[in-house]
């Protein structure tokens, strides 16, 4: 029902601060205009300002990264949308659409540039609709299939996927329980079942998405194209994914599990050595982590120790897991006590660093630190060497020296990856990547010096690392978003120059994104830093670059008013 003029006036008080009025407020026509729309068809308890007394509480509530929030060059979001519904999603795009704003999504809120709540772009104000109340899960154990809302963290679909199948069922997806499932899935997403399952995407067999033109579009209505894109091209790219249909796969009823730690002292070197040729080959039920950290030891002849933790899961007893591993990696010397057997909800804990918490830790959507932090990734293909990795242990040791910290978070390939074609998904790490590495440092503080300093560091170990690692192009995974490969430029980016950072996360898919780009959204309506930008063909032949950056000044009137905000 619409709401009356006089209601509006009743209720614009309570949106801005009480010295303001919506005729007097600072904000440009177009702002007034999208709250005017708002209000005609949703509740204002939906809608907060920059000038609402709640606005930074709301903003923060699942703002991952803290530097963005106080970062000079990145502008806050003007208006944020709390939507309930599909009504509330459809209105928003439809509001901001109509007046010319541009329209955010924000599922988890974990995006490693704050792509889903701040931007850089300074010249134009935007609009962000927040998912975190739009997240219902509704399993059917006897189809082993879930359909999971965009807003659901990982963390409660695996809750409520065991839990409503008795325990028998479970989703291979990441170990970050405050992940937005939305966000997730749509970057590829992958884990600790990975080499048996594959990624999350390569698990979703339905999709519910919203576009500008207001129609709540399933996987038979986008049609296959678009259906592909949004599992692993990122969905903040096509319109607003609202669900995910998962299949679900089987799980024994113990897993096994251990966590132990070596150093150099310990032969970490030979160990994280042996561990690239064994971790990819092991049975694809185990999955073997290394995660290296610099630590202060005052033992160790530098001062500073390297420190490398192996985690395992396994989709079996002790006694087998034992077993596979003692034959594959006896090097690592683990003993029967290392074990321990639980069910799969618990090794989601435990994967977590939450082992001893109960199952409900999972539901708890605020994640274990909020800080500031910067990351990149890597694909290794080849294996380093002994005598390269003690090049990169001196590497982390000087930063650790200079009170700077980055962990690698190394994780192995292999398995059922190694036959899943590239083209399946955008996801194109497939077979030939033995295994990830994430780089990753944090720190506390928000002043923009030491922010500086550990991006810098952050940079300087990157390139470092540039000869040991995946080359022409050297690749990197979307969902480990990387600025500093470049960026979306312009309301109507060059798909041209946009391929030097695309193919190094999509590789040959990033063509084919850009050209259900172009189709789905011609106008750039969905659109950050990072987006996929709209490639136009009118045959098997691709436009020249020139064609391409001005085909929608082609376009005719019609074309481009059904695809600007068709309702």
């Amino acid at each position: 029902m619409a709401i009356s003029t006089s209601t509006i006036l009743t209720i614009l008080p309570f949106l801005f601060l009480p010295s303001s009025s919506f005729a007097q407020s600072s904000y440009p026509a177009p702002f007034r205009s999208f709250i005017d729309c708002f209000l005609q068809h949703l509740s204002p308890d939906l809608i907060y300002t920059s000038n609402s007394t709640s606005y930074e509480s709301v903003l923060q509530s699942s703002a991952q990264n803290l530097r963005f929030l106080v970062s000079k060059t990145n502008q806050k979001p003007s208006i944020i949308v709390t939507a309930d519904s599909t009504y509330d999603v459809s209105i928003t795009i439809r509001c901001a659409c109509t007046y010319g704003l541009q329209l955010r999504a924000r599922s988890g809120g974990h995006d490693y540039e704050g792509m889903s709540y701040v931007s850089d772009d300074k010249e134009r104000p935007f609009v962000v609709v927040d998912l975190a109340h739009y997240r219902s899960i509704d399993v059917d154990a006897k189809t082993r299939t879930a359909w999971v809302q965009a807003g659901a963290t990982l963390g409660e679909v695996y809750y409520n996927v065991f839990i409503k199948s008795n325990g028998t069922l479970g989703f291979p997806a990441g170990q970050c329980p405050t992940v937005g499932a939305g966000g997730h899935v749509s970057g590829g997403g992958f884990g600790a079942m990975m080499r048996k399952f594959g990624t999350a995407a390569d698990n979703v067999i339905d999709a519910k998405i919203l576009g500008t033109s207001g129609v709540v579009l399933d996987r038979r209505a986008m049609g296959e194209d678009l259906f592909w894109a949004v599992r692993g091209g990122g969905a903040a790219s096509f319109g607003v994914v609202l669900a995910y249909k998962l299949q679900l796969v089987e799980v024994p009823p113990v897993v096994t599990a251990f966590n132990v730690y070596r150093n150099l002292r310990q032969n970490a070197t030979n160990l994280v050595t042996r561990w690239q040729d064994i971790a990819p080959k092991l049975d694809e039920s185990i999955y073997l982590r290394a995660v290296v950290q610099p630590v202060i030891d005052s033992e160790s002849v530098w001062n500073v120790n390297i420190q490398v933790q192996f985690t395992s899961l396994f989709l079996g007893n002790k006694s087998q897991f034992f077993s596979a591993i003692d034959t594959s990696f006896p090097e690592l010397g683990l003993q029967a006590e290392d074990f321990t057997e639980m069910n799969w909800l618990e090794s989601a804990l435990f994967m977590y660093g939450m082992s001893g918490k109960g199952i409900e830790a999972l539901l708890n959507r605020t994640p274990a630190s909020n800080s500031s932090f910067k990351a990149k990734s890597d694909f290794v293909t080849n294996p380093i060497t002994e005598k390269q990795w003690g090049e990169i242990w001196r590497a982390l040791r000087n930063l650790k020296e200079d009170n700077i910290t980055i962990l690698l978070i190394m994780e192995p390939f292999g398995g059922i990856m190694d036959m899943i074609p590239e083209s399946t998904t955008p996801f194109p790490h497939r077979k030939g990547n033995l295994y990830i590495i994430e780089y990753e440092t944090r720190w506390s503080g928000v002043e923009e010096q030491e922010s500086k300093r550990h991006l810098d560091s952050m940079r300087k170990l990157y390139d470092f690392m540039t000869p040991y690692v995946s080359s022409n192009p050297r690749m990197s995974y979307y969902s480990y978003k990387d600025i500093d490969l470049g960026r979306t430029e312009g309301l109507m980016p060059s798909y041209f120059e946009a391929r030097q950072w695309g193919e190094r996360y999509f590789k040959g898919n990033f063509e084919k994104l850009a050209i259900v780009k172009g189709r789905v959204d011609p106008m750039n309506f969905f659109r950050n830093e990072q987006s996929i930008p709209p490639l136009y063909y009118t045959s098997k032949e691709a436009f020249s670059s020139s064609l391409n950056d001005t085909i929608m000044r082609l376009l005719n009137k019609e074309v481009r008013a059904h695809y600007a905000c068709t309702s």
